[in-house]
């Protein structure tokens, strides 16, 4: 599956008819397409034809995805080695903040999770087609990205011309740089070690026995997560725990100390909760601003590498088939991942997937088993809840493994079998055939209360 609706050389882009090109876009949009999109996309293709010409060894791509972070891009323009990020305002008569703002973090977002981007200059375009001529200062920063530009539908062309005039770079292969995964730089990993600078999960709570408790799981989680890695093979780990015990503190913390890019090593925490994610990224952004001075979008960005929403993971693994940049995920509120009809109609609905037969927990399994030396998975298992219609819960993860990942190593603690995670089902049958290991450190048995306020 292609990260974009469209992608063409130009030179096949200027012989499409416009028509052809709607249809393809229409075709990949997984939503009904109203006649204010059919038109922006219209006026944009009429636009393009007319300011590329002069530019036929470029290559187009329409509604970008950004790996990972939910967002498309209008257009990405790739020419003499420069990647041109081109945001439309169809009608727009304005330059407005939030339009130069949204363009600048899709071109910011590209240069630091896209790996072919890393190391390439980087031009956001802001284009309001009936605005009056943009004046710009052709400036860039110290990472290559430039300075907004600013214009209407006229100076696309003489844009490109004036960037391309200052700049001489290697070229890229459209096709490569498009199936580009997914890769947080280095400076981003390195940063976001630092959101819990100075302090241990157990500095977190005020309780000394809840405390204690987070400490050995932490312990023993690196324990199975140096095992895991000294002996390359794979593992996962089910935690437990009462309401309020932590899981999700756990998780945090393992995540935050597992990144380890000098080693080669990567984790992230991953929630089907959006506004979860987004509450703890901006919690931890702001951390950061108080405690480095770090300006907000740079310290959310780097909160990003580690915390992520698990949908943008997996339509990030649907559309390329290498294994994830993380050899550790930690899987947060793991009993409501989807079963086998739930994501085979998802897949065949929204993403063009008719024969996707596998259930969530076994394709988030796969994804991770492409490593070829270690991996580790983490999930935590909220008891005590509503499975709500489609959510396979915990035996859907066991049963996965039983079917096609028998190699991988097990451990939960004794309290897993309670049957408000196992919803009746008899821990024998489910762990038939699985190499599996009880810790009792995996089961949160105290309720904390933690200095921030926790919805664990």
């Amino acid at each position: 599956m292609s990260r974009s609706y469209y992608s063409r050389s130009v030179g096949n882009f200027l012989e499409d008819q416009p028509a052809a090109i709607l249809g393809a876009l229409a075709q990949s949009h997984p939503f009904s397409l109203d006649e204010a999109q059919k038109h922006a996309w219209l006026k944009q293709i009429e636009i393009l034809q007319k300011e590329l010409c002069k530019f036929l060894h470029g290559h187009i791509f329409f509604e970008f995805r950004i790996p990972r972070m939910g967002k498309r891009i209008d257009n990405v323009f790739i020419f003499q080695g420069i990647i041109f990020v081109i945001e439309f305002k169809v009608g727009g008569t304005e330059y407005p903040k939030y339009a130069i703002d949204q363009v600048v973090d899709y071109a910011t977002d590209l240069k630091y999770f896209h790996a072919e981007s890393f190391n390439r200059t980087i031009v956001p375009m802001l284009i309001c087609t009936d605005a009056a001529v943009g004046h710009n200062d052709f400036e860039k920063y110290d990472d290559e990205v430039y300075r907004p530009l600013r214009g209407n539908s006229k100076q696309i062309s003489s844009l490109i011309q004036a960037v391309c005039g200052d700049n001489s770079v290697s070229t890229i292969d459209p096709l490569l740089w498009e199936d580009s995964r997914y890769k947080p730089t280095p400076t981003i990993i390195e940063a976001a070690q630092v959101l819990y600078r100075g302090h241990s999960v157990s500095e977190i709570t005020r309780s000394d026995s809840g405390a204690e408790n987070l400490n050995r799981t932490a312990e023993d989680l690196n324990q199975i997560i140096d095992q895991t890695k000294r002996n390359k093979t794979k593992s996962i780990c089910f935690i437990t725990g009462v309401p309020g015990a932590g899981k999700t503190l756990a998780g945090l913390n393992i995540a935050n100390e597992r990144h380890r890019f000098q080693e080669d090593e990567h984790a992230v925490f991953l929630s089907g909760n959006g506004p979860l994610v987004e509450v703890l990224q901006e919690a931890l952004a702001r951390n950061d601003v108080e405690n480095r001075n770090s300006k907000k979008k740079d310290a959310l960005r780097e909160a990003k590498a580690f915390i992520q929403n698990i949908h943008h993971f997996r339509d990030d693994a649907l559309d390329n088939q290498s294994p994830p940049l993380e050899k550790v995920a930690i899987f947060d509120e793991a009993q409501r991942a989807w079963t086998l009809e739930q994501t085979s109609s998802f897949m065949k609905e929204k993403k063009g997937r008719p024969d996707f037969c596998m259930s969530e927990p076994e394709f988030l399994i796969s994804v991770m088993d492409r490593h070829r030396d270690w991996a580790v998975i983490v999930c935590l298992i909220g008891g005590g809840q509503e499975i709500n219609t489609g959510e396979a819960g915990l035996p859907e993860w066991f049963s996965a493994l039983q079917k096609a990942y028998s190699h991988w190593d097990v451990y939960y603690s004794n309290r897993i079998a309670d049957a408000e995670y196992t919803r009746g089902e008899s821990m024998t049958t489910m762990t038939n055939g699985l190499n599996c290991q009880i810790i009792d450190s995996l089961h949160l048995a105290i309720s904390i209360r933690v200095s921030a306020g926790d919805k664990m």
